[in-house]
C-alpha cells in the first residue's frame, strides 16, 4: 500500500510519473556504450528531390547521423548503406563499404541533395536489385540478420511504390517511412511494413525529423539492462533504462549529489495546499487512441496525490478550436471521482488554440468563483501536440506573472519554441518533449536536475519509492503500441508484475 503524498510535494510526483528512470537530483550514470544493437542490415533510402532545400537535406544528414551513432557498426554487427534519390537513384555507399563509425559518420556528411524528381518506386527497387545483395554486403545467407529500409521522403513518388514495395517485403526487408511536410500519407502506408503504426512516421517539417531520432535508437536497442548484468555502482537501488540507469534508495534514505551512494534522512513534512489544472490538447492530430492515454496518463497522476479540501485540488479543461471546462477546482472531493470525470471526458477533434486555452486558464480556472484558494500554489500542466492556430505569447507571459508554476508537455508536431514560452522558469525543468505518445513516458529524459531541491528533499524522497509502480502502470498503458520493431525486450525489475 502506497502511503499518502502532501500536495506540496505535488510537483515531485508529477515528474516522477514522467520520468523513465527516476527522480534524481543528478543525471543518469551511464557506462559503456548506450545498448548493444542487434546485427542489422540498414539502408537508409533518402529523398533528395528538388523541393528538399539544401539546409532541409542537412537536416536529413543529421538525423541518419543521431540513428547511427547508437549503433554497434564493425562487418559482424550493423553495417548501414545509403541511397540517395530524386528522377535518378545514386548508391552513396554499399553495406560493406564502412567497417568502422566514424568513417561512417564521414561518408554521410559528403552527401550532396541532387536536386530533380521524386522516383521513390524506383529508389526501392534499386535497394531489392543492389543495395541488399551479397556483392554489396547484405548477409543474406544469415537469416538472423535483419534487414530493414528507412525510407524518407517529402512528396509524391512520380513512379508506381505499392508492388515494389511488396516485392521487398516478400523478400525480407523491413520497410519504415517516414513523411515530412506535404508528403503524400496514402505512399507511406503504401510503402511501409505491418504494424502501419509502427512502420509509419509524419513530421511537419525537417526542422523537427532529429526527434525521430530517439524512437529508431532505441528500436534497435536489444541489450540494455545494466543493472541485471550488475554494470552500475548504486548503493542501494538500480533503477534500468534502455542503456542506462538511475541510483535511488530505500525507505527513509535520500540519494546524494554523487548520485549513487545514499544517507539516511532524518525525517520531514510539510508541503502546501496545491491548485492542480490539467489543460489538455484536444486537437484532430492528437487521435482518439492517443486521447485515450492522455486521459489514463491523467489518472495514473492523480492517483498519487492527497485529495482534500485542504491539500491537492485538480480541475480539468480541454481546449481545440475552443475551451470547454470539463470540471473546476475542488468540485470532485476524492479521488475516484475525479478519475471517473476524467475517463468521462468526450474528444473535441478540433482545432488548436492553445493562447486561447491560456487566456482561459488565467481569466476563468484560477479564480475564487471556479474553486481556486487564496494561498494555495497554482499549478497548470499544459499537454498539446502541434502548433497553435493563435498567439500564446502574452496569456503565457501573464500566466508566469501572476504566479503560476506552468509545465508545458509537447508530443509530436509540438513546437518547442511554443512549449519555452508556456514554461516557468527555469525553462529546462517544466518544459519536456517526445517524438510521440507511444514513448510520453520517456519525457522525463529531458530533465536536467530533480524539482524537489527547493522542498525538503527527504520529504520529497517519500515519492521516489512510488516510481516503480509509475513505470509498471504507464507500460501497461501503452504496452501495444511500444513493443520492439525487432524483438527487443525491456527487462523487468525484481518484483514488478503484470498489471
Amino acid at each position: 500500500m502506497m502511503e499518502t503524498f502532501s500536495s506540496g510535494f505535488l510537483l515531485c510526483t508529477l515528474l516522477v510519473l514522467l520520468q523513465k528512470s527516476g527522480a534524481q537530483r543528478v543525471p543518469p550514470q551511464v557506462r559503456g556504450h548506450l545498448c548493444r544493437t542487434r546485427p542489422t542490415d540498414l539502408v537508409f533510402i533518402i529523398d533528395s528531390s528538388r523541393s528538399v532545400r539544401p539546409r532541409e537535406f542537412e537536416k536529413i544528414k543529421v538525423f541518419l547521423s543521431q540513428v547511427i551513432e547508437s549503433l554497434d557498426v564493425g562487418p559482424n554487427t550493423t553495417r548501414v548503406g545509403v541511397i540517395n534519390y530524386a528522377s535518378a537513384v545514386k548508391h552513396e555507399f554499399p553495406l560493406k563499404a564502412h567497417r568502422t563509425k566514424a568513417s561512417l559518420l564521414q561518408a554521410v556528411q559528403n552527401i550532396e541533395p541532387l536536386s530533380t524528381g521524386t522516383m521513390t518506386g524506383l529508389a526501392i527497387q534499386f535497394a531489392i536489385n543492389k543495395a541488399f545483395s551479397e556483392v554489396e554486403g547484405a548477409r543474406l545467407k544469415f537469416p538472423e540478420i535483419s534487414k530493414v529500409a528507412i525510407v524518407v521522403t517529402d512528396g509524391r513518388p512520380q513512379d508506381a511504390v505499392k508492388d515494389v514495395s511488396a516485392r521487398a517485403k516478400e523478400s525480407g526487408i523491413e520497410l519504415f517511412a517516414i513523411g515530412v511536410g506535404r508528403v503524400d500519407k496514402h505512399t507511406l502506408k503504401q510503402i511501409a511494413s505491418e504494424p502501419l503504426e509502427e512502420h509509419v512516421d509524419y513530421v511537419e517539417s525537417y526542422s523537427v525529423i532529429e526527434k525521430l531520432s530517439k524512437k529508431f535508437q532505441e528500436a534497435f536497442c536489444v541489450v540494455s539492462d545494466l543493472c541485471a548484468t550488475g554494470d552500475h555502482d548504486c548503493q542501494q537501488i538500480c533503477n534500468s533504462s534502455p542503456g542506462s540507469y538511475t541510483c535511488s534508495c530505500q525507505d527513509g534514505f535520500i540519494l546524494n549529489s554523487d548520485g549513487k551512494t545514499c544517507s539516511a534522512c532524518n525525517g520531514g513534512d510539510g508541503g502546501s495546499a496545491t491548485d492542480l489544472v490539467f489543460l489538455i490538447d484536444g486537437s484532430k492530430s492528437v487521435r482518439p487512441e492517443n486521447f485515450e492515454l492522455v486521459k489514463r496518463f491523467i489518472n495514473q497522476i492523480v492517483d498519487s496525490l492527497d485529495v482534500s479540501d485542504k491539500q491537492a485540488q485538480v480541475g480539468l479543461v480541454q481546449y481545440s478550436s475552443s475551451v470547454r471546462q470539463e470540471f473546476p477546482l475542488g468540485r470532485y472531493k476524492t479521488k475516484k471521482d475525479i478519475k471517473a470525470a476524467v475517463k468521462k471526458m468526450s474528444y473535441m477533434e478540433k482545432g488548436t488554440m492553445t493562447g486561447a486555452a491560456l487566456k482561459y486558464l488565467i481569466d476563468n480556472t484560477f479564480t475564487i468563483s471556479s474553486g481556486a484558494r487564496p494561498g494555495a500554489q497554482k499549478v497548470g500542466i499544459v499537454f498539446t501536440d502541434g502548433r497553435s492556430q493563435d498567439y500564446i505569447n502574452d496569456a503565457a507571459k501573464k500566466a508566469k506573472e501572476l504566479g503560476f508554476k506552468m509545465f508545458a508537455v509537447g508530443v509530436g508536431n509540438a513546437v518547442e519554441d511554443e512549449l519555452r514560452e508556456i514554461a516557468s522558469d527555469p525553462v529546462a525543468e517544466h518544459y519536456f518533449y517526445t517524438a510521440d505518445f507511444k514513448t510520453i513516458n520517456q519525457i522525463g529524459k529531458k530533465l536536467q536536475k530533480k524539482i524537489c531541491v527547493e522542498e525538503d528533499p527527504c520529504a520529497c524522497e517519500s515519492v521516489v519509492k512510488f516510481q516503480t509502480k509509475v513505470e509498471e502502470l504507464l507500460q501497461a498503458l501503452t504496452q501495444k503500441h511500444i513493443l520492439s520493431w525487432w524483438e527487443w525486450v525491456r527487462s523487468v525489475r525484481k518484483g514488478q508484475g503484470e498489471p
